[in-house]
């Protein structure tokens, strides 16, 4: 069985004030271990980041590994939610990946400072050990149709139907759209811990609303 209570009393969690009731009763589920299924959390987010935003964004910042290629959607990270909030950096004891666990997601995620950094935040977290943890990643991956982003600009409301349209299942209250001076950033898709689609009502209200997004090219 993944996750104690003990771990479940440490985690450390992100909530609004008012969302102080629902976090306090989320933990508390977290600790009975006869009330959940096999996974210390309620579901995941998958998290795809466009990369020519993310290098365009930080500029000289940005991470080279990935800005010298020529990429569209990457995986930011796999990110594990309650109904209300989220866990974060779960373990500080927990090992760090090898440098074979590194080589083996770098197609899915093309920074080695951030698989490593969504381990240490988000993959301690799950329960999963590290290989476990990334090929939940690569499979939540392949269980999303990535659509063709063919135009410089679309409203976000665009970006969130052609998703929609390319993954039959995907409900709208499903998905989440990010955006930040006027860039189109990541598509946030919620999944079951068995990695299927489902509705995230908290994650897809926060839904950037802009009508005019640009989408860069490498």
């Amino acid at each position: 069985m993944a996750g104690t209570a003990a771990s479940c009393a440490d985690r450390q969690l992100r909530f609004g004030p008012a969302a102080l009731v629902a976090a306090t009763l989320a933990l508390a589920a977290c600790g009975d271990e006869s009330g959940q299924d096999d996974k210390p959390f309620d579901f995941y987010v998958l998290s795809l980041s466009w990369s020519p935003s993310y290098c365009a964004a930080e500029g000289t910042r940005a991470d080279r590994q990935q800005c010298d290629q020529d990429l569209g959607f990457v995986v930011h990270g796999l990110w594990p939610q309650f109904e209300t909030g989220w866990p974060e950096y779960c373990d500080d004891d927990a090992p760090r990946p090898s440098r074979r666990q590194v080589d083996d997601i770098d197609d899915v995620i093309p920074s080695d400072g951030l698989i490593r950094h969504q381990w240490r935040k988000h993959g301690t977290c799950t329960g999963l050990d590290i290989d476990a943890y990334f090929d939940a990643t690569r499979a939540a991956l392949d269980a999303v149709a990535l659509p063709r982003l063919s135009q410089d600009r679309l409203p976000a409301a665009s970006i969130r139907s052609v998703f929609l349209d390319a993954n039959p299942g995907l409900p709208e209250d499903g998905l989440a759209v990010t955006c930040s001076d006027g860039l189109l950033r990541e598509v946030r898709l919620c999944m079951t811990t068995e990695l299927a689609f489902r509705s995230c009502p908290e994650v897809a209200q926060r839904s950037c609303r802009q009508s005019d997004l640009r989408i860069p090219r490498m």
